[in-house]
């Protein structure tokens, strides 16, 4: 590992083994994620179901929330849609305990499902299925599309007014958690993006930065490691842990 480079944790799911059967057999994530962070000067380290939240988190200096299938709608208090495709509920297990163990300099970057998580861990809801609400699935398939960013927000700092980006996602930010705000929306009004209202660098974003390859949405990945950075030498120079 190469030293003064800011290591960041990458949250992955599961999906079938169909040689087991095992219906969260096989660990995946898209190696768009590891790259981006490669690219931007972090160490990517993977963190899978079953990982031991208090051990690792003192090893990370930032937290990347990737995308994945839906969260179950039991975590904030629905049935679930027939068209809700779950995720491995030992991802959200982990993911919540490394969530209640993060400093609170410590950014945290949430994509897609990740951007879901934090609003779900805010104590807000989701949408569970966008064609009911809009009539159609435009949210769906990678088309790329174009957010109106809200001004004065961390993430307007960081990519301007628009942003543009590939978007795959049958879900979204429903009702608001306690101490977010919202930050991005599509035309139709779908919640894009929402961040902290605090200090604290916790943004998400539900588009795909990782792999939408646009330079406006390259930069969150660039704010992030720069943030990521800044509190590794914190810890190196003061101690923080």
């Amino acid at each position: 590992m190469a030293e003064g480079k800011p290591v960041i944790g990458i949250t992955a799911g599961t999906r079938p083994n169909p040689k087991t059967g095992d219906e969260f057999g096989r660990l995946t994530l898209n190696m768009e994620y590891v790259e981006q962070v490669a690219r931007w000067g972090g160490v990517p380290v993977v963190l899978p179901p079953e990982s031991d939240a208090g051990a690792l988190i003192p090893l990370v200096d930032g937290l990347l929330l990737t995308g994945g299938n839906d969260i179950s709608a039991s975590e904030y208090g629905e049935e679930p849609h027939p068209q809700n495709s779950q995720e491995d509920p030992r991802r959200f297990a982990l993911e919540r305990d490394l969530w209640a163990r993060v400093h609170p300099r410590m950014p945290v970057l949430g994509i897609c499902y990740g951007c879901q998580f934090l609003n779900i861990v805010h104590g807000g809801s989701l949408v569970q299925h966008l064609p009911d609400v809009l009539g159609d699935d435009r949210h769906s398939g990678d088309p790329i599309q174009e957010y109106r960013v809200e001004p004065g927000s961390k993430l307007g700092a960081v990519v301007g007014p628009r942003a543009t980006g590939k978007s795959s996602h049958h879900q979204a930010v429903g009702r608001l958690g306690e101490g977010l705000r919202v930050t991005a929306r599509h035309e139709d009004g779908t919640v894009e993006g929402l961040e902290r209202t605090d200090e604290r660098w916790v943004v998400g974003v539900q588009w795909h930065p990782e792999r939408s390859h646009t330079e406006s949405t390259d930069q969150i990945f660039k704010a992030f490691l720069q943030e990521a950075a800044a509190f590794r030498r914190e810890k190196d120079t003061c101690g923080t842990w």
